[in-house]
């Protein structure tokens, strides 16, 4: 049966919606039993999945027999029947064995965390499985478990292969191929090229990376944008371990599922060879440590697909074991057709390989942007002499799919060219990197530039078409010129040609030339406005249009922000840091909080010692603030933004007697100082602790959804200005990177005489800055709409500061998603003096 051929509400039932912010507590709860060594908590543990709790209980059991009690487990309809409760298949839920003395303790943390937890039944060692049902005493289920997970076997599948239709097949004009349909008529090279850079697989991704939070935990050393300009180019994400030391995990992705549909082995080797070049611009610990995720989308009880996917599996296989590539998980999802009136809709064959490996050192990560005018563009050719257009991006714009699919030919090759660039990035040689993939090799070097905001000349041989927008595997380097042929001798030992493509210039203009002739000069901006269109199309249709119009001006012609270091950021000394005696520093969240581990860091990097406090610890009596110096409120998303942004996170403290009362006696302290950042700042207004206490609520600031309505994910530049915030005394002037994520982070007035007040008692400790460290409300560069670009507010005595932006996630150069080149060696970033200022405070 095919979805849409049930009846639609039994269709809509099935499918499941996540619960984000119930997850996230769940996992709270799961990594304090982890953290606590060998003493965890936890013996065994399984997450819910297909079958529900009928299938996780029972595997939880598997080899010993168990009992549970169907009616202790929560529901929330109770006229749900056993078959109902057993079956559902909501994945916000985890089953655990856990020893009967430990169980009053797993509960007690489940309660800090607000968690729901049933013992359901016991361990029998009978190797049965019993459901009972209290409610009529009933056994539903009684069953030896060696019938239902014992071996199983083996079913037959019958299928086969079916060839690509003869119309979905041409010949490519200028290319030299031959084909069944010859329908297109032969148009410029510059007119495929404008096509294939509005192709969404190829163009731009802002639309979906701005909306989404890339910097959450502190802990992301690389992400998906790139660059001055943070364009949406990057090949490899980084991930540190901690925020205390330099190893982490490189992790990237492979897939091709157009190509699979003209050849799903070749496709199939294509997803792994396109992980292995994206994964190269990290320098991992070992090649042969390099596992990965597989997932499959696909419909194969269709005719044909069954054995597409055969093909494609063992191909995948065969690949992974020539590569040095090793399979530990997945997930499938094999339903992929659907109804629709007569037609049967069919997902394409896709594949997606995420791969990822170790790093010693997370700062060894090559991203796409060109860095230097002048430098030399290599091209690492791993499909020699091929230049194969079917499945390509160009072929899909001509509504095709070409004849002869891209393959990984040679994995010898493809081995020794990761080894190669591997040994580059460890000795520094290498400036910026990026694999050939969607769009072929003119994409590829359009990115580099784009990204870099800078211009290129080439010149390649061959045919023209096919030389530039096929995308067989290969990788294309930046390098300085007087380090070229220190590369080019280093590769050759390797056995891996190399040739030279070209420049990178300071004039923004492309030149492409192709056997001698000028195939393309274009203005770069103008060709990355059309790689960004599609994306500034789907932009308008969720954000605030005029926000969509406003960043599609302000970016085309941007230069790199310029940054300032008013002063020499230091790292805290190592005596500080090992005192006995430190000042202590609440570190508050509340159920849906997120950046508590990265705020307890940088206080714990400037000398403090921070306490994970629960707003369930405070309710629970179980801690009171006397002893702290410092509240830090952290950001987030308290219980999901439903009721508007920090507002239950506030009425907890409002109206709860005891907790006001103990609130107002911290503040009321002159030793104490608060922090609330993001969700943190929005409560501090709610609270009325900033600008000042006593406003009338009628009249209180408070932070408002962004002018763009959405969600906002940045790395933007502030500026900060001359205010009586103590945590940011001596930093006046500064103007630097930060990172904004918030979608309700409009600092609105209610009344035009408090702003005025505010404004004359220099409150505003914080603003957006433009390319030129200018205060603006010009959207992106202010990604809220703030007036005047107000990113936060203080006190008049400074002890209280609320910002919107995170500078707990920006404490460290690699946590700052683009430096310029004079800034990338600083020990600390600039952030960290905030927190140092506020332990020098205490100090005194």
């Amino acid at each position: 049966m095919l979805q849409g051929e049930n009846a639609a509400e039994l269709d809509f039932n099935a499918v499941q919606r996540g619960d984000a912010e119930m997850e996230q507590k769940m996992n709270r709860v799961i990594r304090a039993c982890n953290e606590m060594g060998g003493r965890t908590l936890i013996e065994v543990i399984h997450d819910q999945g297909a079958g529900g709790p009928a299938n996780v209980l029972k595997e939880l059991v598997e080899h010993s027999g168990g009992r549970i009690e169907i009616r202790k487990i929560r529901v929330g309809d109770p006229t749900m029947s056993v078959l109902e409760i057993y079956v559902a298949e909501y994945q916000e839920r985890n089953g655990l064995l856990i020893k009967p003395e430990n169980i009053q303790q797993f509960l007690a943390i489940c309660e800090r965390e607000k968690v729901a937890c049933e013992v359901l039944g016991e361990v029998t060692g009978d190797l049965r499985f019993v459901v009972s049902d209290e409610q009529d005493g009933s056994t539903p289920v009684d069953v030896e478990l060696k019938e239902v997970l014992g071996h199983i076997p083996q079913k037959t599948f019958e299928d086969q292969r079916i060839p690509v239709g003869a119309n979905l097949v041409f010949a490519l004009p200028g290319s030299g191929q031959q084909g069944a349909n010859t329908r297109f008529a032969p148009t410029s090279l510059r007119d495929h090229l404008r096509n294939v850079l509005r192709l969404v697989s190829v163009g731009s991704k802002r639309f979906l990376t701005n909306k989404v939070d890339r910097s959450v935990t502190g802990l992301i050393a690389r992400q998906q944008c790139c660059g001055p300009l943070q364009l949406t180019v990057g090949d490899v994400a980084v991930v540190a371990q901690s925020h205390f030391g330099l190893t982490g995990i490189a992790t990237a992705i492979g897939e091709q599922p157009i190509k699979m549909l003209i050849n799903p082995a070749a496709g199939a080797r294509m997803a792994v060879g396109e992980a292995w070049t994206n994964l190269v611009w990290a320098k991992i610990d070992d090649p042969e440590q390099v596992k990965c995720s597989a997932n499959w989308m696909w419909a194969p009880k269709l005719a044909g697909e069954g054995a597409a996917m055969n093909d494609a599996a063992r191909a995948m296989r065969d690949a992974m074991i020539a590569t040095g590539m090793a399979v530990d998980g997945g997930k499938d999802s094999l339903s992929m057709a659907t109804k629709v009136g007569a037609e049967t809709v069919k997902s394409p064959r896709e594949l997606v390989i995420s791969a990822y490996a170790a790093m010693s050192d997370i700062r060894k990560a090559v991203t796409p942007d060109i860095k230097e005018p002048g430098s030399a563009l290599l091209l690492i050719d791993l499909a020699p002499g091929k230049a194969r257009l079917g499945g390509s991006a160009l072929a899909q714009t001509l509504g095709s799919l070409g004849d002869e699919s891209p393959d990984m030919d040679d994995s010898v090759l493809l081995r020794q060219a990761f080894a190669a660039v591997q040994e580059l990035i460890d000795r520094d040689l290498i400036l910026a990197g990026h694999d050939r993939s969607d769009g072929g090799l003119i994409t590829t070097v359009l990115e580099m530039a784009f990204a870099g905001n800078c211009g290129v000349e080439i010149e390649v041989q061959g045919e023209a078409v096919p030389t530039l927008f096929a995308e067989e595997l290969g990788l294309v380097i930046e390098c300085r010129q007087e380090q070229l042929e220190q590369i080019r001798h280093r590769l050759a030992v390797a056995e891996v040609s190399c040739e030279v493509l070209g420049t990178t210039t300071a004039e923004k203009r492309i030149r492409i030339r192709c056997n001698d002739t000028l195939v393309l000069n274009e203005d770069m901006r103008v060709l990355r406005q059309e790689w960004e269109e599609t994306s500034y199309q789907l932009e308008r249709l969720q954000v605030n249009p005029a926000c969509a119009d406003q960043e599609k001006t302000n970016v085309f012609d941007r230069a790199a922000p310029a940054y300032h270091l008013p002063f020499s950021p230091q790292s805290s000394p190592k005596a500080l840091l090992t005192a006995e005696r430190k000042p202590k520093v609440a570190i508050l969240r509340d159920e849906g909080s997120n950046s508590d581990r990265e705020m307890s860091s940088a206080f714990y990097a400037a000398g403090f010692e921070p306490w994970d406090i629960t707003m369930t610890d405070l309710l629970a009596g179980r801690v009171t603030l006397d002893g702290f110096r410092g509240i830090a409120a952290v950001g987030g998303f308290s219980y999901a933004d439903v009721p508007d942004s920090a507002k239950g996170w506030a009425a907890t403290i409002l109206f709860n007697e005891r907790l006001r009362a103990m609130f107002d006696e911290f503040l009321n302290r002159p030793d104490t100082f608060t922090l609330g950042i993001c969700n943190g700042c929005q409560l501090f207004g709610l609270l009325g602790w900033v600008p000042w206490r006593g406003l009338a609520a009628e009249k209180q600031p408070r932070f408002v959804h962004n002018t763009s309505g959405r969600f906002e994910s940045r790395w933007t530049t502030v500026r900060v200005t001359d205010s009586p915030a103590m945590m940011l005394r001596g930093m006046s002037g500064l103007v630097f990177g930060i990172h904004v994520a918030h979608g309700e982070g409009l600092l609105h007035f209610p009344d035009a005489a408090v702003r005025a007040e505010v404004i004359s008692q220099k409150l505003v400790p914080l603003v957006y800055a433009d390319d030129s460290g200018a205060a603006t409300e010009a959207y992106p560069f202010n990604p809220n709409g703030s007036p005047d670009g107000f990113a936060g507010l203080c006190s008049p005595d400074g002890r209280h500061l609320a910002l919107m932006p995170h500078p707990e996630r920006a404490f460290l150069p690699w946590q700052c998603h683009w430096l310029p080149r004079e800034m990338q060696e600083m020990e600390v970033s600039p952030w960290l003096r905030m927190f140092q200022n506020a332990y020098e405070w205490c100090a005194k």
